[in-house]
C-alpha cells in the first residue's frame, strides 16, 4: 500500500490545493494495490473539500450489476460518498468536512489487477464556510451558471455503464432572476439512439426503452422535483412527475426524447441506484444532462 498524508498549510484560500496523483504519473498506473491520501484542513474555518477530477481512469464496474468490485475510489471521514469507478474525468464531488480542526479525509484509489491503464489527477480545494462558491448543504455535486452539463458516475456514451449503490443529491445554484430550469439529454453522436438517459430497462434490446415515471421507478430513479415536458399545455402541480426513470427522458411514457423543466427551488436532482442490474436491467449508461435556467420573465410551458 502506498500511503501519502498531506498537511495543508496555507495562509490563501486561493493556494489552498492539492493535487493526488497516481504513483509515476503522468505515466499510467497497472498494478494491484492501494494508494491513499490524507488531507486535514488548513485552518478551522474550512467547511468542505472539493474534488475536481481532472483525470480519472480506473477500471469500470463489472458488466452484470454494474458493481466497483475491481477498482475503486472512496472517500472516508467526511460526509456520507457513494464508492464510483470508470471513467470521471471532468467530474466533481464536494465533502462536507465536519466542524473543528481535526477532521481529515481520507481519498483512497483501490486497484485490482495488472496490465490495465489507469490514470488520475485529483485536484482537492478547501473551502471556507464564508465561501460564496460553497456547496449547498447535502450536495454532492453542486454546479454553478446559467446553463452547465451534469453526468452520473462513469456515464460515457460509447461503453460506460451505470454504477450500482449510488444514492446522492446534484445541486444547480439558481443565479440572480431566474426562477425555472430546463434539462435536455446531451448529444449522442456515439449511437443511433441516444443512451444520455437510461436508467432502468433493457437498452441492448431493438426496440428503444420508453420512460417510466413516479411509482414505476421503484430501483433506480432520477427525481427532478415536479417536473413536466416543455410544451405541456396547462402544466401545473396536478401533471408534474418526481421520479423519472427507463430509457427516455420524458415526464410521460414515450419513446419521444423531450426537454423537461422544474419552477421547484432550489433546483436539485436526487439520484438513487440499487445494487441489482440483470436480467431486467442491461446497457444502461446512467444520464447527462444539458441544464438551462430559465428567466423570471418566461413561460415555461
Amino acid at each position: 500500500m502506498m500511503l501519502l498524508e498531506i498537511k495543508a498549510i496555507f495562509y490563501y484560500v486561493l493556494k489552498n490545493v492539492t493535487y493526488f496523483v497516481n504513483q509515476g504519473y503522468p505515466k499510467s498506473y497497472d498494478d494491484t494495490g492501494s494508494c491513499q491520501l490524507t488531507v486535514h484542513k488548513s485552518r478551522p474555518d474550512i467547511c468542505q473539500y472539493r474534488l475536481d477530477f481532472d483525470q480519472f481512469s480506473i477500471t469500470g464496474p463489472e458488466p452484470v450489476n454494474h458493481i466497483c468490485n475491481n477498482d475503486q475510489f472512496i472517500v472516508s471521514g467526511g460526509s456520507p460518498v457513494p464508492g464510483i469507478c470508470g471513467y470521471n474525468t471532468g467530474n466533481h464531488m464536494f465533502v462536507d468536512a465536519g466542524f473543528g480542526i481535526n477532521n481529515p479525509i481520507i481519498l483512497t484509489f483501490v486497484t485490482t489487477g495488472s496490465n490495465t491503464a489507469r490514470n488520475w489527477k485529483v485536484k482537492i480545494s478547501q473551502i471556507p464556510c464564508s465561501a460564496s462558491y460553497r456547496a449547498e448543504e447535502g450536495c454532492l455535486q453542486y454546479y454553478t451558471g446559467i446553463s452547465g452539463t451534469i453526468k452520473s458516475f462513469n456515464y460515457e456514451p460509447a461503453s460506460g455503464l451505470q454504477l450500482s449503490n449510488q444514492d446522492y443529491s446534484i445541486c444547480v445554484r439558481i443565479e440572480r432572476n431566474f426562477c425555472g430550469i430546463q434539462y435536455t439529454g446531451c448529444p449522442d453522436p456515439a449511437n443511433n439512439r441516444s443512451h444520455a438517459f437510461t436508467i432502468t430497462g433493457n437498452t441492448l434490446g431493438q426496440n428503444p426503452v420508453a420512460s417510466s415515471i413516479g411509482s414505476q421507478c421503484n430501483m433506480d430513479w432520477l427525481v427532478i422535483p415536479c417536473t413536466s415536458n416543455v410544451g405541456r399545455i396547462n402544466a401545473g402541480v396536478s401533471t408534474c412527475v418526481d421520479r423519472l426513470c427507463g430509457g427516455t427522458l420524458n415526464t410521460e411514457s414515450s419513446t419521444v426524447l423531450a426537454t423537461v423543466y422544474s419552477t421547484v427551488k432550489p433546483f436539485r436532482l436526487v439520484y438513487h441506484t440499487n445494487n441489482v442490474e440483470s436480467p431486467t436491467d442491461m446497457g444502461n449508461r446512467g444520464f447527462c444532462l444539458n441544464y438551462v435556467q430559465q428567466p423570471c420573465t418566461n413561460s415555461l410551458n
